[in-house]
């Protein structure tokens, strides 16, 4: 038994919702990140995933909704920078990116031009990184410190391994690491009261 694509002239596939949606979602990921959003299309990503268009709005409802979809997987996995874990977060931030995370930063990069997709990504940030973050802050401005966080880490990932920073990619990491410390120290830790006049 095989499911619509067949009749249509797309690849022939046993009835499996699961494995057409997780089929899909790679190929979305694949065309998104190499095009962005306003280039990606849904018959590029049908055609890639192997199964008739018509599937995408079955099982994700349109383009906009498989790119949120996307970008919430992309940006599932989020480094914590806490007093108690920034000296891994440094480390992490100044070594070489996973595939997952490049083509996270190659997907921002490529669909921030689209307001829409803009507001997506922004809007998933804030949900599932940012506010992560600012609730394991202590102190006042706990979100306020934990947007400026996001910003440090998205600026020297940037840096590092989209413009390839000479300094970022060649200097010693181990001294790098210890200023990204003291930076991220300096926001996450819950600054003192000041001085009575």
């Amino acid at each position: 038994m095989t499911d619509d694509s067949a009749s249509t002239g797309y690849m022939s596939r046993k009835r499996d919702a699961a494995a057409t949606k997780q089929a899909i979602l790679h190929a979305a990921r694949t065309v998104f990140t190499q095009s962005g959003y306003d280039g990606a299309g849904v018959r590029e990503i049908a055609g890639l995933a192997g199964v008739d268009p018509r599937l995408i709005g079955r099982y994700f409802g349109s383009k906009e909704q498989l790119f949120t979809r996307v970008v919430e997987d992309a940006y599932a996995d989020h480094l914590m920078m806490t007093p108690e874990t920034n000296a891994e977060a440094a480390r992490a931030l100044l070594s070489d990116p996973t595939a997952a995370h490049a083509a996270g930063m190659l997907l921002t990069l490529r669909s921030a031009s689209n307001e829409r997709a803009a507001t997506i990504m922004r809007d998933s940030l804030e949900r599932n990184f940012q506010r992560v973050l600012a609730d394991e802050l202590a102190g006042p401005d706990a979100a306020a410190r934990a947007a400026l966080l996001v910003a440090v880490c998205t600026g020297v990932q940037f840096m590092r391994n989209v413009l390839r920073s000479s300094e970022l990619v060649n200097g010693d990491a181990g001294t790098l690491a210890v200023y990204l410390r003291a930076a991220l120290d300096a926001i996450a830790a819950a600054p003192s009261a000041p001085a009575a006049e």
